[in-house]
């Protein structure tokens, strides 16, 4: 089977491109870097010539208002792109509760590109999954003050990256879902939890305060972020991760 894998270069695709090809298919990683441009469709005829499966996992540059515009378009021109070559699958990476929180940006265009695949006439799968445990360092950037960081007790239930891409490369594998597949992690924590035992892990010198009203989660209550009933549960716990990933090297600055 051929698989196209765009934003094959990232934290997810480069491993979905690893996973895939030591399971025998043909892999085309495809981005920028390889001439293939999503919102100018750039590239896309040629690198989807002869593809059974796209696998979709551009992401936009910014995560404010612009990202919809950004997820509309390039979806948009991965679907046509797709009917045309005859491509009998594609597969998207969305988010766990995403037509939950209309309230942030990234959410709401997340839901747009899912609307759009599912508008197009070719077979599909949507793997919604939840916060990453590599971007927790992130989160905890962006309320950073000082030695301070204030953060919301949402629940959240993060699941390693490789988790993740090994998620997905299993459902472009498969036969379409022409649905969802929601995937998360083993544990449960309230968000400023997860900070304090991220500090606690690899400390440096900063403290979490809970604050409700802090970040792009303060506004999501409940369960919405959580895995729900019959999703699939990774097994690599959030700890043990962080065992694994030696001391900090510096604090993180941004991300998704």
């Amino acid at each position: 089977m051929k698989c196209t894998v765009l934003g094959g270069r990232g934290l997810i695709g480069s491993q979905v491109v690893e996973r895939l090809t030591a399971a025998g298919h043909e892999v085309v990683p495809a981005s920028k870097s390889t001439g293939v441009d999503v919102i100018s469709g750039k590239g896309l005829d040629q690198v989807l010539d002869g593809a059974d499966v796209v696998v979709n996992l551009t992401n936009s540059p910014a995560f404010d208002q612009s990202s919809v515009a950004f997820f509309e378009t390039s979806m948009g021109n991965v679907a046509v792109a797709a009917e045309k070559a005859g491509v009998r699958h594609q597969v998207i990476l969305s988010i766990v509760g995403v037509d939950q929180v209309p309230q942030l940006d990234y959410y709401r265009a997340k839901v747009a590109q899912e609307n759009v695949l599912r508008s197009a006439s070719t077979p599909y799968s949507i793997v919604r999954a939840t916060q990453f445990f590599e971007f927790v360092e992130a989160v905890l950037s962006w309320t950073t003050e000082g030695d301070t960081v204030r953060l919301p007790a949402t629940l959240v239930q993060p699941m390693a990256a490789s988790d993740v891409a090994a998620a997905v490369a299993r459902a472009a594998s498969g036969t379409p879902l022409r649905g969802i597949r929601d995937v998360a992690g083993p544990d449960v924590f309230p968000l400023d939890e997860l900070g304090r035992i991220t500090l606690e892990a690899r400390p440096d010198g900063r403290h979490v305060v809970t604050d409700d009203r802090a970040g792009m989660f303060a506004g999501v209550t409940g369960d919405v972020l959580i895995a729900p009933e019959g999703a699939e549960l990774a097994t690599t716990h959030y700890r043990d991760w962080l065992r694994l990933q030696g001391p900090r090297r510096q604090r993180a600055t941004s991300g998704p």
